[in-house]
């Protein structure tokens, strides 16, 4: 037990994280279900019935998410597409993977749909399921319309930025349960066979209590694109949208939060607190908005225990992206399929077959559709997601944060990151100085809570 976390006060933090997923998600629920027509059976077994898909979303993720939806068992059938932009819708349908789905394929140009509100077009134009793979900051209002709707959904992580955009998905989810509705959520770790049975095996108690898990998605970075002369801010903020945090949420939540979810997965709980520390050190260029290049966070569980989690862009160091936890018998590097006793010896090895992962989400989702017992993992992937913003709260901060601090309700206004207004001549939630740059958290002067 952590000296510096009486047990009171695990029980006390504890029961309180229990409140925020209950309290915060079925009440909401419940109006939620009053304003959409109340419960309906909107889910049935498919059997061999088409599925007909929408996405929503058609940047890279979209693309490769509608493929291996398209390459599912059964007959399926992607008749709508929707972007904020046309030129990513093209290129979509266009690429090369997807054509060769080209017999699942059935949008015609009025089932094209471009703008800000394209994500309500595609879920009302008859599909089943809607794939959305906008920048997450898009996920709660696209997952809720969805919802309410009657739809299955598949969505990427993060499934949100900011503790609002949580508590949106979690009501959401409730109301997704109570329609029997399908909900998969792009952590495809827990999907992967070997990744299964790996943590299956240290939840068992084959490495003893776990004291402490450490999790890393550290590498060189990602893509910039350039301003051009006709963008407004907000158009040229969504082209660029992992580098502004009303979008992407930070790169602690839009990439790293696959390896915290893998610790929350093999705790089975999530952290009562977080403390850490972060920056800009390589990537401060006007062109990378306002988003650290790293993160090192200390996070706290109900337990005691510790994860320990870095996440860094910075070209030229120490690249790793994996997860290992310690136990009181051994440790393991979890995505390696191996265990070891406290002195190195290997005393387990996964020997089965993992199929990609990322076809494996999808085949799940739609199996289990098809079936009538729809997954829905919602719940989790709006948990870890939260525990990557509770990370991102400690850095940008540069104090410890408390679980319940960062999700309580009253921070619902004062706490969003969303825009008043989504239009491209709308005033994006930040703007860049008269020198072109924008504005970036301070440790110790920025107010997270």
């Amino acid at each position: 037990m952590d000296q510096n976390l009486p047990h009171h006060e695990v029980l006390s933090e504890n029961k309180s994280r229990r409140k925020f997923l209950a309290e915060g998600s079925v009440a909401v629920a419940g109006v939620a279900l009053a304003t959409s027509g109340g419960v309906v059976n909107a889910a049935h077994p498919f059997g061999d019935d088409t599925i007909k898909i929408g996405l929503v979303g058609c940047g890279g993720r979209g693309t490769q998410a509608v493929f291996q939806a398209l390459s599912t068992e059964g007959s399926v059938k992607l008749v709508a597409v929707g972007d904020a932009f046309r030129d990513r819708i093209d290129r979509c349908l266009d690429n090369r993977d997807v054509q060769s789905r080209g017999d699942r394929i059935d949008v015609p140009e009025e089932r094209k749909f471009v703008g800000f509100d394209a994500y309500q077009q595609v879920i009302d134009s008859g599909v089943d399921l809607v794939i959305l793979t906008t920048p997450p900051g898009f996920r709660p209002i696209h997952f809720e319309a969805a919802v309410n709707a009657g739809k299955h959904v598949f969505m990427e992580k993060p499934v949100a930025v900011d503790a609002p955009g949580i508590r949106q998905v979690l009501a959401a989810a409730e109301v997704a349960k109570a329609k029997g509705l399908g909900v998969g959520v792009g952590l495809q770790r827990r999907h992967d066979a070997q990744y299964i049975e790996t943590v299956q095996r240290i939840q068992e108690g084959a490495l003893g209590p776990i004291g402490l898990t450490r999790v890393y998605w550290n590498g060189g970075g990602v893509w910039t694109k350039p301003r051009t002369p006709e963008q407004s801010e907000m158009e040229y903020q969504m082209r660029n949208w992992y580098y502004f945090n009303w979008l992407c949420g930070d790169h602690i939540a839009e990439q790293h939060i696959h390896n915290l979810d893998v610790s929350n997965w093999i705790k089975d709980m999530t952290p009562v607190q977080a403390q850490g520390m972060g920056g800009r050190e390589v990537r401060k260029g006007k062109d990378h908005g306002q988003i650290f290049d790293h993160h090192m966070v200390e996070f706290t569980y109900p337990d005691g225990s510790t994860m320990l989690s870095s996440c860094r862009h910075q070209p030229g160091c120490w690249s790793q992206v994996a997860e290992f936890c310690h136990g009181t018998k051994g440790s393991a590097k979890v995505g390696s399929g191996r265990l070891q006793d406290s002195n190195g010896k290997e005393i387990w090895k996964f020997r089965g077959k993992s199929k990609n992962p990322y076809q494996q989400e999808h085949d799940d989702l739609f199996a289990s559709i098809r079936k009538g017992s729809p997954l829905n993992e919602a719940e989790y992937g709006a948990t870890s997601t939260m525990t990557a913003i509770l990370g991102r709260m400690a850095t940008y901060s540069g104090k410890v944060v408390k679980w319940d601090e960062a999700t309580a309700s009253s921070m619902a206004s004062s706490m969003s990151l969303a825009p008043t207004e989504y239009a491209f001549n709308a005033t994006p939630p930040v703007v860049p100085d008269a020198s072109g740059a924008y504005p970036v958290p301070v440790p110790g002067k920025t107010v997270v809570v």
